[in-house]
C-alpha cells in the first residue's frame, strides 16, 4: 500500500461527504470518570450503514468507475458491515452488488445488505470460506472482486481518523479494532499524514487473535478458528498488505475476551447511551483493560459500528 498524503485523504473526504456527513467525536464525561482519563469516542456507529466501512465503499466505487469503466457490478465477502457499505456505494453509482456471507451470519446484517440493494448468498462456515466463494463467483459471473483490503478502501476509511485528529490533535493513544485491517491502517495513515505522535493500538478478540499473534511473532500466523460474537473481528488470518502496515505502524495489539467486549457494550450504553456491536465496543474493552497505564492521558476509541442483532444485544444488556 502506498503512503497516503493529507491531500489524498481530504480528496477522499470530498467523495465521502457527497453521500454522508462527517460523524461526531465526543469526550464523554462519564467515561472519563469511570476510567480516569479523557476518552474521545469516534462515532462510526452513526454512518448511514451504522459502521465505518461505508467510507471505504464510497472511495472504492469511485476508483472502480474511473479505472474499470466497463464493470457491471461487484462481488465481495463480508460478515456484514463491508457488504452494507459496498451495497450502498454500488447503488449510488448504478452498479449491482453480490455479497457472500458465511452460513448462520447475522440475520439483521443480511437484511440491511438486501435493503441497500445487494443480492446476498450464504456460503461456508466462516468469513475465510465466504471469501473463496466470492472469488469463484466473480469469475463465473464476470463481476469485479472487491478485496477485503485495498488502498482505496483505506483512503476512504482514513477520513474518519482525519476527522478525529482534526477535533482532538493531541491524543496520546487511539484504540482501533482489527478485522481485515482497513480501520487501523486508515488511522495509521492519517496519523502519519498529519505528522502526529499518537500511538495506535490494535484490538482483536482472544478467540480470533491472528493479528496479535502475527504482530508479536513478526510474521503472519493463522488460527484454526475465529469463534467470537464480535463478528467484525472474526478473521483467522491477517491480510498480508494490511499486516505490513500495522506491523510497522502500531505500538501494540491487545486481545479482549467476549466477556470484556460485552461489558464494554454495557458501558457504552450506560455512560453514553450509544449502541455498539461487539467489534464496535472492542476498542473500549481494550482501554478498560489498560486503564491503569492510560491514567491521566488523552485517549481515543473508535466505536466502529452499532450493527448488533436485537436478540444478541438483549442478552448482553440483561
Amino acid at each position: 500500500m502506498h503512503t497516503l498524503t493529507r491531500d489524498d485523504i481530504e480528496q477522499a473526504a470530498r467523495h465521502v461527504y457527497q453521500v454522508m456527513p462527517a460523524t461526531a467525536q465526543y469526550p464523554w464525561p462519564l467515561l472519563a470518570q469511570r476510567l480516569g482519563c479523557t476518552v474521545w469516542v469516534k462515532h462510526e456507529n452513526h454512518t448511514p450503514t451504522g459502521a465505518f466501512k461505508v467510507r471505504g465503499g464510497i472511495t472504492f466505487m469511485h476508483w472502480l468507475k474511473r479505472e474499470h469503466p466497463g464493470a457491471k457490478g461487484i462481488v465481495s465477502a463480508t460478515r456484514g458491515n463491508h457488504g452494507q457499505s459496498l451495497a450502498l456505494a454500488a447503488r449510488t453509482l448504478g452498479l449491482q452488488a453480490l455479497i457472500v456471507v458465511p452460513e448462520g451470519n447475522s440475520v439483521e446484517k443480511n437484511n440491511a445488505m438486501r435493503g441497500f440493494g445487494a443480492e446476498v448468498v450464504e456460503y461456508g462456515r466462516d468469513f475465510d470460506d465466504a471469501r473463496e466463494e466470492a472469488a469463484r463467483l466473480a469469475h463465473a459471473h464476470d463481476l469485479f472482486l472487491v478485496p477485503p483490503f485495498h488502498t482505496e478502501l483505506v483512503k476512504g476509511v482514513a477520513t474518519y481518523a482525519l476527522e478525529l485528529f482534526n477535533a482532538a490533535p493531541d491524543l496520546d493513544t487511539v484504540y482501533v479494532p482489527i478485522g481485515c485491517g482497513s480501520g487501523i491502517c486508515g488511522v495509521i495513515a492519517a496519523r502519519d499524514a498529519l505528522g502526529l505522535e499518537t500511538e495506535v493500538v490494535g484490538v482483536v478478540s482472544t478467540q480470533a487473535a491472528a493479528a496479535q499473534l502475527s504482530f508479536d511473532a513478526g510474521a503472519i500466523c493463522e488460527t484454526a478458528s475465529a469463534n467470537t460474537f464480535a463478528d467484525g473481528l472474526a478473521v483467522r488470518k491477517p491480510i498480508p498488505e494490511a499486516f505490513a502496515v500495522y506491523a510497522a505502524g502500531a505500538a501494540r495489539i491487545v486481545s479482549v475476551s467476549d466477556d470484556q467486549i460485552a461489558e464494554a457494550m454495557r458501558v457504552y450504553y450506560t455512560d453514553t447511551h450509544n449502541l455498539a456491536e461487539g467489534a464496535g465496543a472492542s476498542a473500549l474493552a481494550a482501554l478498560i483493560s489498560e486503564r491503569e497505564a492510560m491514567s491521566g492521558r488523552r485517549v481515543g476509541v473508535i466505536l466502529s459500528g452499532g450493527n448488533v442483532d436485537r436478540s444478541v444485544y438483549a442478552q448482553v444488556i440483561a
